[in-house]
């Protein structure tokens, strides 16, 4: 690799593994880019589909909720000249080379999961893990195919990073206030492009269509007393200020809001928390790093990165993962119409999974905290309620959380947020698992549930001491 190709990369660290990557894409007869079906998955699918697309070679997708040998082997069955796994495969790297080895097909893999154990790096795998980059905070799936795009087309391909940033947002990376390390270089390729604009803004999410009473209700990010969780509080808390939050008798959104409007209300947000007693650290936490898609309509869900990752996990968690994908590569008609329903239902089924918790419980040992949701909430995304409850008093914010669902054939669904221990916990009760230290999952036969928690338990206690 030439120094000028590191400079030219959004991601130096990985631009010889990005090159190699994009010559053996771009000499091929065809691809089939296989995803998995989070938002981030979505988003690296949209990246690598458009990224071959335009390089001039033929090009299929399709998805999997996880990836197995038995996935694997239905891949190789494709007949496809090279195979782009995006946002998996790091971990079933012995799986992908024993069919590649044998003549299946050429594997691409960009990934921010921990790579198997044992000699599976190979020139075409981009994965900053590989290259002492945190794949957990610093890029996401998404920012690693990006990576390979930008390689494959050059800076004709920049107007891609700003899915690439929807991917890490939706992949939980900006969650200490903004996108951080290898993310930073994508971000500003996707601000000189014109695409990403960025700047400093209220924490709390929906603030492109949420009306003002709702984002401030249901704004978890920082629990103001009186305000937050509580519909009347924040009525009331609007009513008291100078400013105009209703037109036409409708709540306007907070993007409906000009800049001294906002500014009004986040003072008096501000206040009420320091009478409230909020501690100055969560007060901080009102204001972070925003990231807005500049060619996307304001006031809608796509305009906002959060708000568009959120979007997408509506679609392909409901078996419609094409839907999403169609929004990403820029259908405005007929699949948005689609999402947006889709949305709702995930929505309703998200705030009856979170109930659901609270009315059942979160059971507490030593070392994590865990539920069983059974077939109550869906395993495509009881790992978003787990998410959602670690935001609630229903559960203890600092301690990992395991969340169980059936899945089918026997089998449980397990996620967990606030610590990776699936592979080795799964491992061990005859499962298969990965992820990395923000969030994780597995599938495990069923009745091995509570094996798997004193599995986990015990990793996690070594990982304290």
């Amino acid at each position: 690799m030439d120094a000028s190709a590191a400079t030219e990369s959004p991601v130096p660290e990985l631009a010889g593994r990005a090159a190699a990557a994009a010559d053996r894409l771009r000499a091929a007869d065809d691809v089939l880019v296989v995803s998995h079906i989070d938002a981030d998955g979505l988003t690296s699918a949209a990246i690598a589909t458009e990224a071959v697309r335009r390089a001039g070679v033929p090009v299929r997708t399709a998805f999997s909720k996880q990836l197995d040998a038995d996935e694997v082997a239905a891949v190789a069955e494709a007949e496809a000249d090279v195979v782009w796994f995006s946002d998996f495969g790091s971990g079933q790297l012995p799986h992908i080379l024993e069919h590649a080895e044998a003549g299946a097909f050429a594997p691409v893999v960009t990934d921010h999961h921990q790579p198997a154990e044992g000699e599976v790096d190979f020139d075409w795998h981009c994965n900053p893990l590989l290259e002492g980059l945190n794949g957990a905070k610093e890029l996401s799936g998404a920012g690693a195919a990006y990576v390979v795009a930008r390689a494959l087309g050059g800076a004709a391909n920049r107007d891609l990073a700003a899915l690439a940033v929807v991917g890490a947002v939706g992949d939980m990376q900006a969650t200490s206030g903004a996108l951080v390390g290898a993310n930073e270089g994508i971000v500003a390729e996707g601000v000189a492009a014109g695409v990403v604009e960025t700047g400093r803004d209220l924490s709390l999410y929906g603030k492109q269509t949420r009306p003002l009473p709702k984002l401030l209700e249901y704004g978890s990010e920082v629990a103001i007393p009186g305000v937050s969780n509580s519909e009347g509080g924040a009525i009331r808390f609007l009513d008291g200020l100078a400013v105009d939050v209703q037109a036409d008798g409708e709540w306007r959104t907070w993007a409906d809001l000009d800049p001294d409007e906002r500014s009004t209300v986040l003072s008096g947000l501000v206040r009420r928390a320091v009478e409230r007693g909020v501690p100055a650290g969560k007060i901080d936490g009102l204001v972070c790093s925003s990231y807005e898609l500049a060619d996307e309509r304001p006031g809608t869900a796509l305009r906002d990165a959060s708000e568009f990752s959120t979007l997408l996990n509506a679609t392909a968690r409901y078996e419609r993962p094409d839907v999403g994908l169609a929004v990403c590569l820029g259908d405005r008609e007929a699949a948005l119409t689609r999402a947006r329903r889709l949305l709702a239902n995930h929505r309703r089924n998200l705030s009856a999974g979170l109930e659901l918790v609270r009315r059942r419980g979160i059971t507490r040992t030593d070392d994590l905290q865990w539920f069983h949701a059974h077939d109550r909430i869906r395993e495509t995304i009881v790992g978003i309620v787990a998410g959602m409850a670690l935001g609630t008093d229903a559960a203890d914010r600092d301690r990992p959380i395991v969340a169980f669902a059936d899945a089918d054939e026997g089998e449980v669904k397990v996620s967990a947020r606030g610590n990776a221990v699936m592979t080795e916990a799964a491992a061990a009760v005859g499962g298969e698992g990965g992820g990395h230290d923000v969030a994780a999952g597995a599938s495990i036969p069923a009745g091995a549930e509570e094996a798997f928690l004193e599995e986990a338990s015990r990793v996690i206690a070594e990982q304290l001491a």
